[in-house]
């Protein structure tokens, strides 16, 4: 793989409002699963999104490769998990900067192949001091091989104390959610793209998606938003199955994930520490 180290270090700076319409919108998309807050955790997914016209637009639906993100040999990404570091809540009405860096960009090579990495901080400010730290992996890989079977995941152990929610995703959801955040990604409503090109068995539910249910699952055990959740994807999730999305509490805070019930298959786990 070539050398991106050019790359690093490169930002861009956008600014947005924690808007009643958004808030509005933000609650109604994921009704039964947000902490009852002014503003919930995971609004700031929704906050300063890539706004491109069509020509700047790549195969997926994402803006292309070669903007912002560096253009990697590998044509297929995919959020894959991150770390979020809570300084001080935002309010609504809030007027918000956020500033975006590429921090790094790595290759692996992993069961289905070479992986490329790349890691951005997104800084959520308002009046110029800092309110989310935020670090975001994009993972990078190549389409799948054609009549590749699908990777094993191992079964989940049981939380016998768990708590949770008992979540089924459906195809409004996910636009929705999609509009929310202005995620053009075809994976998430384009169902033969996701098939044929991608190899996906169906339209595929947002990792970010994943990440606020555990996110608002802790808020509503510790009574306010984490200071810290570390959360990292593990499969695919596929509309219409079934999923936990359980918490259970450990000393530090707790442990969560995104469990397939038809399988038992952990799709997206996470850690989240209180106040």
């Amino acid at each position: 793989m070539n050398d991106y180290s050019d790359w690093i270090g490169r930002s861009i700076v956008r600014e947005d409002i924690v808007a009643p319409r958004l808030l509005a919108e933000y609650r109604a998309t994921l009704d039964g699963t947000l902490a009852p807050l002014d503003v919930p955790p995971g609004v700031e997914f929704c906050l300063a999104p890539d706004i491109c016209a069509p020509d700047l637009l790549g195969r997926d639906g994402h803006p292309r490769t070669g903007l912002f993100l560096p253009d990697l040999p590998l044509p297929r990404r995919m959020w894959a998990g991150g770390q979020i570091d809570r300084i001080a809540q935002m309010a609504p009405g809030d007027v918000v900067r956020r500033t975006s860096t590429i921090e790094d960009v790595t290759f692996k090579t992993g069961r289905s192949g070479q992986l490329g990495f790349v890691t951005v901080r997104h800084v959520y400010a308002v009046h110029g001091e800092a309110r989310i730290n935020e670090r975001q992996d994009i993972v990078y890989r190549d389409d799948p091989a054609p009549g590749a079977p699908a990777p094993n995941v191992p079964q989940a152990e049981p939380w016998p104390d768990s708590e949770g929610w008992d979540i089924i995703t459906d195809p409004t959801l996910l636009f929705r959610y999609s509009a929310l955040t202005f995620n053009g990604h075809r994976i998430h409503y384009d169902a033969p793209y996701a098939r044929q090109i991608e190899g996906y068995s169906g339209l595929v539910v947002h990792g970010p998606l994943q990440a606020i249910w555990m996110q608002n699952l802790a808020a509503t055990l510790f009574g306010a938003a984490p200071t810290r959740f570390e959360y990292r994807g593990l499969a695919p999730l596929i509309c219409g199955e079934a999923v936990k999305v359980e918490a259970r509490m450990t000393p530090n805070g707790a442990d969560l994930r995104v469990r397939r019930t038809c399988d038992n298959a952990v799709t997206m786990q996470a850690s989240a520490q209180p106040a």
